[in-house]
């Protein structure tokens, strides 16, 4: 198996939905898209369009009363499990395995680690941060508590946290948001997963130390090779970090595509509506910006056909607003879910 060309993590037809006394809330609604080693996929929406419930959802922590009812999410554990080595590189089905169990716990955290949206209420605030990432280490490696600090406290070195040695007997509510940040990325590689998840990891700070925090992560990602899942709403984040894009809105993937071509060549008409509302050097003084008219339906009264079709301006009377398309190839590098590309396609 050509590690390079296989995905280490795809997700097919993922549908996680909240059975609620007021309806069901279909916060995933069919999402697929591939992850491959070493890359960097940033997945784009605006809130609310289900960028951390599809997360939560690859990670089996999605809250109750939220329940994955179909799809698959395969990733390749780097592990083996069986005698003779012929568990490596051979697909789990994360969505078979219990949430709570031995092996998806020694895949989460391990394999795949998450950078939280808040550090704050991430780090327990009544244990340093030296005891939190000692912990994490000691549950996914075999070594001594002793090793286990010695790593910890390199890894916060690598992140660039100035006195390590000292660093680590700190208290979470002791340190600025920007060291909180780092010392959540030290714990996220602690164990050097395979997979990285970013769930904003921006929000919270000042633009200056957002930037150092960008640069690290990216020098981080050449260094090790390490796949990550960028998750935010701000497109000159994606811009910067991203090689490969997936717009998400009302739970659905939009388009998909390398980052450059989804900039400079969208094809759906809510991703060119995203990008014309962006300000630019280049923008007239005084005249208002761009905006998307309308916005996102309640959860509880989906609309039917393209979710998208009561906001878009292209929108096509009795084909739009009574089928959804899929997903279907534009080109040879990007793809949409919209008629206007391929309304033969869904006829047939």
């Amino acid at each position: 198996m050509d590690t390079q060309t296989t995905p280490l993590l795809s997700v097919r037809n993922l549908k996680t939905y909240f059975y609620l006394d007021e309806g069901t809330v279909k916060a995933v609604d069919g999402v697929s898209f591939d992850v491959y080693p070493g890359q960097v996929v940033g997945i784009v929406g605006e809130s609310g369009c289900g960028k951390s419930v599809t997360i939560k959802s690859i990670l089996r922590i999605v809250e109750k009363p939220g329940q994955i009812v179909d799809g698959e999410i395969l990733f390749r554990p780097q592990k083996k499990n069986g005698r003779n080595g012929s568990g490596e590189n051979k697909f789990v089905d994360l969505v078979k395995l219990n949430a709570h169990g031995k092996q998806m716990r020694s895949i989460r955290g391990a394999e795949i680690a998450l950078i939280p949206q808040e550090p704050m209420a991430a780090f327990s605030p009544v244990y340093t941060i030296g005891n939190q990432l000692i912990e994490a280490i000691l549950l996914h490696q075999d070594v001594s508590k002793q090793e286990a600090r010695q790593i910890a406290i390199e890894r916060l070195h690598k992140v660039g946290i100035p006195s390590p040695e000292q660093c680590i007997n700190a208290y979470s509510w002791e340190l600025s948001g920007g060291l909180r940040q780092r010392a959540m990325i030290a714990m996220a590689l602690s164990c050097n997963p395979r997979l990285l998840i970013a769930d904003e990891p921006t929000t919270a700070i000042d633009v200056t130390t957002q930037a150092q925090v960008l640069n690290l992560l990216r020098s981080l990602q050449q260094q090790h090779r390490t796949a990550i899942i960028f998750i935010t709403h701000d497109l000159g984040v994606i811009a910067q970090m991203a090689g490969y894009v997936i717009v998400m809105y009302l739970g659905g993937v939009m388009e998909t595509g390398p980052v450059d071509d989804i900039f400079h060549n969208p094809q759906h008409p809510y991703t060119k509506a995203l990008l014309k509302s962006i300000p630019s050097v280049q923008s007239q003084s005084r005249t208002f910006l761009p905006t998307i008219e309308g916005s996102i339906p309640h959860p509880f009264s989906r609309p039917s056909g393209c979710p998208f079709y009561p906001r878009c301006t292209e929108f096509m009377p009795k084909v739009c607003n009574r089928r959804t398309p899929s997903l279907q190839p534009v080109n040879d590098k990007q793809s949409a879910s919209c008629f206007l590309y391929h309304e033969a396609a869904e006829e047939g």
